[in-house]
């Protein structure tokens, strides 16, 4: 995983992931954390679903950095305009 994988960075509300232990949902002003994402749909404010096969995270102060290992999905999703992949 690099930089290169880079597949969301912007402040958001809430957050649905699966993590290394279980499925769990950060919102606004959630502690600061940094984690691993198992295979399986980032839900991003319940409006946008990003597929990916794993991934590593990164939550500080409503900000969310999300770098995941490419798979067909993801690479579809990274084709899109950047404003919309990577940036809102």
């Amino acid at each position: 995983m690099s930089p290169k994988n880079l597949i969301f960075e912007n402040e958001v509300n809430s957050l649905y992931i699966i993590g290394d232990r279980s499925e769990y949902e950060l919102l606004a002003y959630h502690y600061p954390l940094i984690g691993l994402v198992q295979q399986g749909d980032i839900i991003i404010d319940w409006k946008k679903s990003i597929p990916i096969r794993s991934g590593i995270l990164r939550f500080f102060a409503n900000e969310c950095t999300i770098l995941v290992e490419e798979s067909e999905k993801t690479m579809a999703v990274a084709q899109k305009p950047a404003e919309q992949a990577v940036k809102h």
